[in-house]
């Protein structure tokens, strides 16, 4: 016969658990607040994001250039405008090949539909041409109806695109003003904390800078490894728009995992309409080789695990963020979770109870500071 609960050890586990319950509730009250607060400044907030992302893209060269003696001034203009052209010329090697291929990929598309009715009206599906053009008739129908909502879709779009105009002048500004004074940022802010604040929050603002750096620059490039290989492959096989899809590879290896998927999917889809299902087929095999050589020697060569997230954190947090903010999310998705793991890590740290003293011979520091971890500036 099992003993009887305890009524004091049961209350205690209660009020236990109501405790830990209320912290909880109230930390996630504190962090909708905060995502609250994000998301009204979000159109200040964004920018200085993409401006973050393109500094540590671009402060190595502007690192290199102060180094020689240049003044900071100078050497972030020069980085600046240089990372401008560079921009552009990628804009040229999408929109030039896309303009000059468009007219083939528009009869590949054709072709590719011939083929899909061909295929429909034998067996086993049997779809005949009335049931294609009933269905052909409809869609046009519902198109017409829906007029009102189309335009107001391409005002939201005209919309979008000015609005991503604007991040993109702000963002730019903002990399030459990092790139000009953020070596002074954490002293500035060393000396505006008080007490113990003074030394943790310069601290932990150092190791995510770093990370943030690591990530953007080792995804860049990996995703120029994999743009060049995948691009090759294409050119080999004779695909339509090879620098296009190329510069898409690139673009999406910044969204691990999904960008991957994605960007191989829209390859495939062009060798398929254009040079047909063996070319297609190649092509799939083409992307899994490279992404095979990606994920198990260019990532944990050049990585070195230095974000130290799990490939299912990874994913998840992909996923997260996508079903968040889209595409948006999906992009900050795992830089975000490497900052929050670099700040969990610090706390760890901080938080971690010292050794016993033992006496020097365990390795206590002669001073009598304990062997303490004080993060430095």
């Amino acid at each position: 016969m099992s003993s009887p609960l305890s009524s004091t050890k049961t209350a205690a586990a209660l009020r236990t658990s109501a405790r830990v319950s209320a912290e909880v509730l109230l930390v996630l009250v504190a962090a909708a607040v905060a995502l609250w607060v994000l998301g009204r400044m979000w159109s200040v907030v964004w920018p200085l994001i993409v401006g973050l992302f393109l500094t540590t893209l671009t402060w190595p060269l502007a690192r290199f250039l102060r180094r020689l003696g240049w003044w900071p001034s100078l050497a972030a203009s020069v980085v600046t405008v240089f990372s401008l052209l560079v921009g552009a010329g990628i804009v040229a090697l999408i929109a030039v090949p896309v303009a000059g291929e468009s007219g083939e990929l528009a009869d590949g598309v054709i072709a590719g539909i011939d083929k899909v009715r061909e295929w429909a009206a034998g067996p086993p599906l049997n779809i005949g041409d009335d049931q294609i053009t009933g269905a052909l008739d409809t869609a046009t129908a519902q198109l017409q109806d829906s007029v009102g909502s189309v335009v107001t879709t391409a005002v939201t779009g005209v919309s979008t695109v000015v609005n991503g105009l604007v991040t993109a002048v702000l963002a730019v500004f903002l990399m030459f003003f990092f790139l000009k004074d953020g070596p002074r940022f954490l002293p500035w802010l060393t000396r505006q904390l008080p007490g113990r604040l003074a030394t943790d929050v310069p601290e932990v603002a150092s190791r995510c800078w770093e990370t943030l750096g690591a990530f953007v620059r080792s995804q860049a490039f990996v995703g120029l490894l994999d743009a060049v290989f995948i691009g090759l492959g294409l050119w080999i096989l004779g695909v339509p728009l090879v620098l296009p899809l190329a510069v898409l590879t690139f673009v999406c290896a910044f969204v691990p995992i999904v960008g991957a998927l994605f960007a191989g999917f829209v390859a495939v889809v062009i060798a398929l309409v254009s040079n047909g299902p063996m070319d297609a087929l190649l092509v799939l095999a083409i992307i899994v080789v490279v992404q095979q050589l990606e994920g198990n020697v260019f990532q944990p060569m050049i990585q070195s695990r230095g974000l130290g997230l799990h490939a299912a954190t990874v994913l998840l947090a992909v996923t997260l963020g996508g079903s968040l903010a889209g595409v948006v999310g999906s992009l900050l998705a795992v830089p975000v979770a490497a900052v929050l793991g670099v700040i969990w890590n610090y706390l760890r740290e901080q938080l971690v109870e010292d050794a016993p003293e033992q006496g020097p011979e365990a390795g206590a520091p002669a001073d009598g500071t304990g062997g303490s971890p004080v993060p430095s500036v």
